[in-house]
């Protein structure tokens, strides 16, 4: 084969500008490869050394994170996705991530191709994916452009997860006008394996082949790594080709041959092709495995005549996977795949030493260390500028006596019950299949968390997604704990035990210091939430550069991906109210507290203030308390106090089965505190008269303080000796409120 020769597209610092590259970054590949980089080679470099692959603004915030914890299988960074023990010999993969960018130019496929690229990452490690939960952002809901975005995106998640056969099992839709022009697409796949069976995504062994599989190469989703790591501006349109096509028919036949392969132990590695495409798997894979390889791009089957080396390389085309097989086993894996009809194509070696070689028709094209390339090797990493924003420090001046407490309490509430931050998102959901697989444990039995059955145990698993971002914004420490404690909280009110975490990071422009002190002070917050509620942190996305030129950043916003095990599937709690005379209480601290509320925000228009009242060790005690009266069978519903505060929470309790509530305000707390605050650590459960003794002996041996408020009374809300309507007009408002806008 031809060597390379250097004198031709030689590149300049004013390349690597355009490519996105710093001139520091230009002078250290020089460094790195002897000389100056061809052409290929920068946009190489560039892909990888992007943000979005290489986490250079974040990684030592991230390295910060807790890791361990004792069902851990394996650590972040380490695989493809989180990987952790739920016993019965089973291991469950689970993984959040972005595609926020691609969503904001052409929402259907942008959403379309995020379920189809965290789908890919957890079926690559050997685990069949066996639900998906989303967590979305979008600007003001009665924007043309919104309903726009809004009609997209749902329509993308629905029909790539519908066709593929995965049920949507739960997720959060949260609309501010700071997300206008940049929504949020964060897409959570969550898959099972048996320990021991799962496919690393590595490669060694010299001579061993390399494959590409799946469908062919296209100009779809070239550099589109590096489109993510820059700010939505008025040229963003020109990016359009950045964004990928999927095909989820395509997809599947991709799992079910993937699934098959491994099974023949034929497989030395394995890696989704997301971000950077061949470029990102050769290098990541072949850095892991402390080995090179030798690729010939002319063998890639591609969708378009003419296709350039450096658009082969950084093509992120859907449903393809680069696979390392044991040589003299090509035979076994070939027929596979075609089996399913699907590419299965020898595209390179594996070398001894740690170069990537990059081949076009005997030309040699590129030639770089993989080190060089990925995160944790040569990757640049940053220190960042952070500071505080004045506008911190005004907020915490806020006073709720100078809120006045309003003259009509069912004004708020109607007002609440149809807000689309508070209403139901059944004009979402009910374009997602939540039932296809069988699994769903929560469709028809709805609680604080999706439940997912463990079939041939005894066991479930729970799952949520979670962050308030006007919290985070309100305080970034303090609101990312909150996300944490939250989808916790969900999980316990659902019967589970909270296990591990992953997370989509997602912020403005790193190399803004107010925008990178929001992200410090996530990270610090979700640190010690994690610690104390032992949930390690098994990886995610960082997703920075959400913000437009002409908008500024979207509130911060680290959404948090959990998984619990309710060890025993007769103790899943659901949320709703069951009879007419079950006790209602309220388990937690009372407070004097209507800060960052929902209330507060948009029926008073106050939106600088603190985050709510939280405290990190009266939430540990209460989740504790909440296992306790779960596992003693004492209560018959629980549904923690989240946006909305109570008012909403009883009013989702009643809903279901159509029951009312008769209810006493604390009268020591202002009655709006009471109703709409959101103060953190609260849980309203039903208990049935004949526990009650039992009921109130368990909690008494606790710390938590919790108090009688209530009965379930028939169907209206009544509060304090006064009828505030029937759940059905409140159902209907709250049923019809998002639907009505949209349509």
């Amino acid at each position: 084969m031809s060597t390379l020769n250097y004198a031709e597209q030689l590149t300049t610092v004013e390349t690597a500008k355009d490519l996105g590259l710093l001139p520091e970054e230009f002078e250290k590949i020089k460094t790195t490869l002897g000389r100056v980089p061809n052409f290929t080679e920068l946009s190489i470099y560039s892909v990888m050394w992007s943000e979005h692959c290489s986490y250079k603004n974040s990684i030592v915030w991230l390295k910060t994170l807790p890791k361990d914890g004792p069902h851990m299988l394996a650590k972040a960074g380490e695989e493809n996705a989180g990987l952790v023990d739920i016993g019965d010999g089973l291991a469950c993969a689970f993984k959040i991530e972005s595609h926020n960018h691609p969503s904001a130019l052409e929402p259907y496929q942008g959403s379309a191709t995020g379920v189809g690229g965290i789908n890919r990452d957890i079926f690559t490690m050997g685990a069949r994916p066996i639900a998906q939960l989303n967590s979305l952002r979008f600007g003001n809901i009665d924007s043309d452009k919104t309903k726009w975005l809004i009609k997209g995106v749902v329509k993308g998640i629905g029909d790539y997860g519908n066709a593929f056969g995965i049920p949507t099992v739960g997720g959060e839709v949260f609309f501010d006008d700071s997300f206008n022009v940049n929504p949020l697409v964060n897409a959570m796949s969550v898959g099972i394996v048996k320990k021991g069976e799962t496919i690393s995504a590595t490669s060694y062994g010299e001579g061993n082949p390399v494959f590409i599989v799946g469908s062919s190469t296209g100009k779809d989703g070239i550099a589109g790594a590096a489109f993510a790591s820059k700010d939505i501006t008025e040229e963003s349109s020109k990016d359009l080709p950045a964004v990928q096509v999927g095909d989820p028919f395509q997809e599947k036949l991709l799992l079910e041959a993937t699934l098959e392969i491994i099974k023949t132990g034929a497989v030395i590695g394995m890696q989704d092709m997301g971000a950077a495409g061949i470029t990102c798997s050769t290098s990541e894979m072949s850095a892991k495995g402390e080995h090179g390889m030798e690729i010939w791009l002319d063998k890639v089957p591609t969708r378009q005549a003419g296709m350039h080396p450096f658009e082969i390389l950084l093509s992120e085309s859907q449903e393809r996977m680069l696979v390392v097989v044991h040589k003299g086993r090509e035979h076994e894996i070939m027929s596979i795949f075609d089996k399913w009809d699907l590419n299965c194509v020898q595209i390179g070696v594996v070398t001894k030493g740690s170069q990537l070689k990059y081949y076009f028709h005997n030309q040699l094209v590129a030639d770089v260390p993989a080190q060089s390339l990925v995160l944790g090797g040569d990757a640049p990493v940053y220190h960042r500028e952070y500071k505080e924003p004045a506008t911190y420090t005004e907020a915490k001046k806020f006073d709720s006596t100078s809120v006045q407490e309003p003259q009509d309490y069912k004004a708020v509430m109607t007002h609440l019950a149809a807000h689309p931050n508070l209403a139901s998102k059944r004009w979402i959901y009910n374009q997602y299949d939540s039932m296809v697989g069988t699994v769903n444990m929560s469709t028809n039995a709805p609680s604080a968390a999706a439940i997912v059955n463990i079939k041939g145990t005894q066991k479930a698993l729970a799952m949520s997604v979670d962050c308030n971002s006007r919290y985070v914004n309100a305080d970034p420490e303090i609101g990312c704990a909150i996300a944490v404690c939250e989808a916790a909280r969900n999980i316990v009110c659902s019967g589970g035990e909270p296990s591990a975490v992953t997370n989509c990071l997602n912020f403005g422009n790193p190399y803004n210091p107010e925008v990178y002190w929001q992200f410090v002070g996530a990270i610090k917050g979700m640190g010690a939430a994690c610690l104390k509620l032992k949930t390690p942190v098994t990886g995610g996305n960082v997703s920075f550069y959400n913000q437009s030129s002409y908008e500024g950043p979207v509130f911060p916003t680290p959404t948090i991906g959990m998984i619990g095990i309710v060890p025993d599937k007769k103790n899943q709690t659901t949320l709703h109210f069951k009879n007419e005379s079950d006790l209602i209480y309220l388990i937690g601290k009372q407070v004097n507290d209507i800060a960052a509320s929902e209330y507060l925000s948009s029926y008073h228009q106050i939106k600088a203030t603190p985050a709510p009242y939280f405290n990190l060790d009266e939430e540990y005690q209460l989740h504790e308390a909440i296992k306790t009266i779960i596992s003693q069978g004492l209560i018959n519903s629980a549904q923690d106090v989240s946006d909305g505060g109570v008012f909403m929470a009883l009013l989702e309790a009643c809903m279901p089965k159509g029951l009312g509530c008769n209810i006493h305000s604390e009268k020591t707390i202002r009655k709006d505190a009471f109703l709409f605050g959101e103060a953190q650590g609260r849980v309203i459960v039903s208990v049935n008269p004949v526990n009650k003794t039992a009921f109130e002996l368990a909690l008494s041996t606790t710390q938590v303080p919790f108090s009688h408020i209530g009965e379930v009374k028939e169907k209206s809300v009544m509060i304090d000796s006064q009828n505030y309507g029937s759940i059905s007009e409140f159902e209907k408002l709250y049923l019809t409120s998002i639907e009505s806008k949209l349509n």
